[in-house]
């Protein structure tokens, strides 16, 4: 069972911690350029303020996948997540520019090519699966990241949640 990330922008304190939990979870290296797939920016608008989190929507038709040659990119159709396999990706950066959450990040390795290989979310499939929660949202402090779910949720996170209330 596997589920998608909902963001409340309401509850969100921009505190970080799920930025620092996705680099941990996938080993984001900052200092090399990487950046991590979700994070808390604020937006402002004249004295009103709020905050939105750049991360993978999973859209329902995603224009990543449409636009990349390689078809590294692909929706799930089990589970509805825009899920991706970067082995065939050359770095030609197209799955980014269609990207209209800016959620696409490359990752330089020594045998790919020069700008580096696509990388996303992919709402830590790998930890849902094992029945565990993503890991931006275990890390949330205040809620504002939540796993949407159509079926029961895992055992595990199901025994979180009831925790954290």
């Amino acid at each position: 069972m596997t589920g998608k990330l909902l963001f409340d922008g309401a509850k969100c304190s921009a505190c970080g911690a799920c930025a620092v939990a996705c680099m941990d979870q996938n080993d984001i290296d900052t200092d090399s350029g990487q950046v991590p797939y979700i994070r808390a920016v604020c937006r402002e608008e004249g004295l009103r303020f709020e905050y939105i989190a750049r991360m993978c929507l999973h859209c329902t038709v995603p224009p990543c996948a449409d636009a990349c040659p390689q078809q590294c990119l692909y929706k799930d159709r089990q589970t509805g997540l825009t899920l991706y396999d970067n082995t065939a990706c050359v770095g030609c950066g197209c799955c980014a520019v269609a990207c209209p959450h800016g959620a696409i990040t490359f990752r330089k390795t020594p045998d790919g090519p020069s700008r580096g290989r696509m990388e996303k979310c992919d709402a830590c499939h790998i930890r849902q699966e094992a029945g565990l929660l993503p890991a931006c949202v275990r890390a949330c402090p205040t809620g504002a990241l939540r796993l949407s779910c159509t079926g029961p949720m895992p055992d595990k996170s199901d025994d979180f949640e009831r925790k954290r209330k």
